[in-house]
Parts: structure tokens; sequence; C-alpha cells
């Protein structure tokens, strides 16, 4: 009769302790040897593997920001302009969900809306797009469209824009084919004139038909290091099927095509001449696809950039909210480089308002603001730093010193 083995048994195998095997005991009742215990594990793994394989993440819903989320967030850095930020907000929320979009297997394909922003300079259309690039998770690049020829001509090829997006995404295609390009100075590639053009336009009309199939979706090889100046570098294939397209641009004298088509000019009696004036200042509102046709951008490129929205002139109001309010206004970008020094920088508010004046006499919009800021506060500048001052004001008879000092036109001080 064989003798029983002493010590420690397997409770799922029945192996008894040995010089190979060990028996751990789990507790009280249940023991279990090392290659019971490595079984489990890989069970364990296996259906976790399974398990997330069968329920894949779901970005959408959850990850997404929703359109009021967006525009709360551009709220932050851009006053006012509420119209443009929903178009924007929405935009760029479709993109997001019809890239998280699982196949139903219905018939419906869900396209791309690319955006066109027309408004005056300094109304926020690039700033729009750089706070846009803050909230997003998805590679994001602006590009100018002046820089752009046609292939083979001095100056950037279009393919460059993807290239700038491969860049930002450290060349991962399958991201760079998830992210957003903002063309800005989308106006000046318009043609010359509204006929076809008889002669070539490298930088026009022939960078519009160019990029047409960029925004639309096709597959397009581009070099890597931008350019066709190197032919031995290896081409990248990207699908533009889901890169979203926003273009901005200033649009300057495109007023007279609205005007000419709303016809403005009314001779007669009764009509509501206030109300035609107050039109007359803001006819960019009134903007429509074939003010885009007759500025000069051909119909093809119109007819793929579907939402057309266009961003208000600032007015005084604005310019002194920009002044002070958004998290990056440049009166704070002021205070914190003389905090920097260990002085207070204050602005009183007849100071302030001279400078909204001032701006708005210049018509330069946000811009103009920090041109005049910038004059306003050199000779500060340059001295506060070797001076010993806790603290230093910036009045209205200091602006008004500064600007006549630079050759400002002079502006009498409110009383």
């Amino acid at each position: 009769m064989a003798q029983k083995k002493a010590g420690p048994v397997c409770s799922m195998c029945g192996a008894y302790e040995s010089s190979r095997t060990r028996v751990i005991k789990v507790f009280d009742g249940l023991n279990l040897c090392t290659e019971c215990i490595s079984y489990i594990d890989n069970a364990r793994d296996s259906q976790l593997k399974k398990k997330s394989a069968a329920e894949p993440e779901d970005k959408c819903g959850t990850e997404i920001p929703k359109p009021r989320e967006i525009k709360k967030f551009l709220d932050q850095y851009v006053i006012g302009q509420d119209e443009a930020k929903k178009y924007l907000s929405v935009a760029v929320y479709n993109h997001y969900k019809r890239i998280a979009q699982k196949d139903s297997g219905d018939d419906v394909d869900i396209e791309k809306s690319n955006i066109i922003m027309v408004g005056p300079t300094g109304t926020g259309k690039t700033l729009l797009a750089k706070s846009i690039a803050r909230l997003l998770d998805v590679p994001f690049t602006i590009v100018d469209a002046t820089v752009l020829t046609e292939a083979g001509y001095v100056g950037e090829d279009i393919e460059s824009l993807l290239t700038r997006l491969l860049q930002a995404c450290d060349y991962d295609v399958e991201k760079a084919e998830k992210g957003i390009v903002f063309i800005d100075e989308i106006d000046k590639i318009a043609r010359k004139s509204d006929n076809p053009s008889i002669t070539r336009d490298v930088s026009g009309e022939g960078v519009q038909q160019g990029l047409l199939k960029l925004l639309e979706g096709s597959v397009v090889l581009v070099p890597p290091n931008g350019g066709r100046k190197h032919p031995e570098q290896k081409m990248i294939a990207v699908d533009t099927k889901n890169i979203l397209f926003i273009c901005g641009g200033a649009f300057d004298g495109i007023e007279r095509k609205i005007a000419s088509r709303l016809n403005t000019h009314v001779v007669g009696y009764g009509h509501d001449e206030s109300g035609r004036k107050k039109k007359r200042e803001n006819l960019m509102k009134y903007v429509m696809p074939m003010d885009l046709k007759s500025f000069g951008l051909i119909p093809e490129i119109i007819g793929r950039l579907p939402i057309l929205t266009s961003l208000d002139p600032l007015d005084k109001e604005a310019l002194r909210r920009i002044l002070t309010e958004p998290k990056n206004a440049i009166t704070r970008q002021y205070k914190k480089l003389f905090e920097i020094d260990g002085v207070k920088l204050e602005f009183s508010e007849d100071a302030l308002d001279l400078i909204v004046d001032k701006a708005v006499e210049y018509k330069l919009g946000a811009r103009g603001l920090r041109s005049i800021v910038e004059t306003v506060m050199m000779d500060a500048m340059f001295d506060i730093p070797s001076v010993k001052t806790d603290k230093f004001v910036v009045d209205a008879a200091f602006v008004n010193d500064q600007l006549e000092k630079a050759h400002f036109e002079k502006t009498s001080i409110k009383e």
C-alpha cells in the first residue's frame, strides 16, 4: 500500500507540494499551486482582451465638447462675434461626431462641412482659430494662403498645407487625417476679374484649382519636407476626407459687391435714411456665395465651403471690452510684464477710452489697439525697469503725450 504524502494539496488540481511545484495557501480551505495560479492569470487576461475588443472605446458623447461648451470657451478669448462662434462651434462638433461615428449599415454618409469666415481685418478670425486650437485634441495648423503658388513656381506648393498638419502630429498619418486646417487670407488668392483667366495666374486662380481636391476629400501625395524641390524624397499618402478646412479672409471691398446686389441706393421720398445708413455700415452680415464669386473665388471652391459666416466690425464698446476682459487682453499682458519687475501697472478709465477712440479713428480693429498700446508703453517699458518704483499709472495725459511724441494726430483729452 502506497504511503500518503504529507504537506499542502492544491484545491484545484490536487497536486502535492514538491521541489518543482509550490502550493500557496490563499485563505483557509483554499490552496493553489503555482501552475494553477498561472492558468487563472492567463484566463483573466484573455477575457479582458475579448471584452475590450467587443466594446471599443467610444469617444463620442463623453470626450467631445458640445457646441455650447466650445462657444463658452471661445467667449473667454474673443469678445462678441456670437454668430461666428456658433457656426464654428457647430462645425467643429459635427467634425468630431463624424469621425467618431460607427458604421450603422445604412446608406447615410455624413459629409464634412468646411466653413469660410468673412470679416474686416482685426475682428478676430485668426484669434478664433487659435482659441479653438487651445481646446481641441486633434492636430491643428494655421496656414497662410498668400504664400501658395502652383507646383513648379517660386513659393509653397498647395500640398504644404498637409505637410504642416503632419508636422503638428509628428508625422502620424492616422491622426493627421482627422485634423483641422485653418487657411488664413483666403481672399488673397481670388482671381483678378470675374471672367476666366486667359493668362496663367500662379498665385490666384491656379491655387484655387489646386485646393479643390484637398477641400472635397481625396488621397494626396504629400512631400514630408514641403515642396517638390527634392524629387528623391518619399511621398506620404494622406486622405483628406476627414480633414476639416476652415477658411478666413477680410475680402476688402466686397461691401461694394453686396451693396450693388442689395441696391442700397434709393431715390425718392419716404425711405428710412437712418435704417439704410446702419445697413450700409455693416454690409458684411448680408454676404452670400454669389458675392464671393463676384469677388474672385471660383464657383467650385465656393461649393466646397458650404458654411458661410461673417464677423461684425468692432464698435467702441467691443474694443473697450477687448482691452481688459479676455484672458490674454493686451492690458493684462503689460500688467504681467511689469509684475515680473515688481511694479504694479494700472490703466485709468479715461486712458482706456482715449486708446479706443484712436483705434476707431484709424479703423484697424483689435490690431489697432495693440499697436497704439505698444506706442504708448514704449517709453515706460524702457525707463521703469531702471527706476525703483512700486506702482505706475497710465492716465489720459500720459497717453496723449506719447501719441503726440510718436507723431500720431493730436487727440484732445476728454473732459
